[in-house]
């Protein structure tokens, strides 16, 4: 099995482009995936054990590493098609992790978007939830989540859901790993699927397959409940998504978040 790893921005595509891989009879795609959150875990907690304390050192990071592979490998035991894409926003916060388990350099798929548009489609996100109910993050923060701007603010903290994607982004590329990072851009894979997922196969050394774009199947299903609004259902049809930041956020909140795409 040849594992890859899917990370990305927030409602930058990653579910989508996780179902397009899906299509490859030979590739499984993961929704997004606690393994990595089981290896940090035990990486953790290991040292912390008395028996471990009392084992040559040598040794025990021997099994560590030996019991964090063998979670790689588990987590993924009932997989039948020979490549893995696992998908995780924490992987780029983890790659020395990773690469020590794997003993090689890993590859992370990356989708980004423009930070406007994002926030925008959380907003759209928000208010269809809103109509039911109130979403967690509302209880803690709800004098600022009363307008756009105070929710877009909301989000982009390094706590919370865009601003923590962005920070690991940011400090992958500043820890040096530029050289393990695809990126695919939103508009480019939602523009021009077929020639974004031939970079994407040249990249990860992979043969290329001849995706259907007009009927992509979702097999990556998420109990969307529990981030309170429904954030990882995709449209079957692979196609370019109009610029909203402007009419849903208003001026000044797109012309404060403009410009931020470091990456570029």
């Amino acid at each position: 099995m040849r594992i890859f790893f899917l990370s990305g921005l927030p409602r930058s595509g990653s579910t989508l482009l996780a179902n397009i891989l899906a299509q490859n009879p030979g590739t499984h795609a993961t929704a997004t995936s606690g393994m990595l959150d089981v290896m940090f875990m035990v990486r953790n907690r290991w040292d912390g054990l008395i028996e471990h304390q009392a084992m040559n050192e040598a040794e025990s990071d021997f099994r560590k590493r030996n019991v964090l592979l063998g979670i790689l490998a588990g987590y993924h035991g009932h997989v039948d098609e020979g490549i893995v894409f696992d998908k995780s926003r924490g992987h780029l916060a983890h790659i020395e992790m990773l690469e020590w388990v794997l003993g090689d350099r890993v590859k992370i798929i990356t989708t980004v978007r423009d930070i406007p548009e994002i926030l925008a489609s959380m907003e759209l996100r928000w208010r269809d939830a809103s109509r039911k109910g109130q979403v967690e993050v509302e209880k803690e923060n709800y004098i600022q989540m009363q307008t756009v701007q105070g929710r877009s603010e909301i989000w982009m903290r390094p706590g919370q859901v865009v601003g923590l994607a962005m920070n690991r982004l940011r400090d992958a590329v500043m820890r040096g790993y530029s050289n393990r990072i695809h990126l695919v851009e939103f508009d480019d894979l939602t523009a021009k699927p077929a020639e974004t997922m031939g970079a994407l196969y040249d990249t990860m050394e992979l043969p290329h397959f001849e995706h259907d774009f007009g009927a992509v199947m979702q097999t990556t299903h998420e109990d969307d409940r529990v981030h309170d609004m429904d954030l990882h259902t995709i449209r079957r049809v692979v196609a370019p998504i109009e610029h909203r930041a402007l009419k849903v956020l208003g001026q000044k909140t797109v012309r404060k978040y403009s410009g931020l795409e470091f990456w570029r």
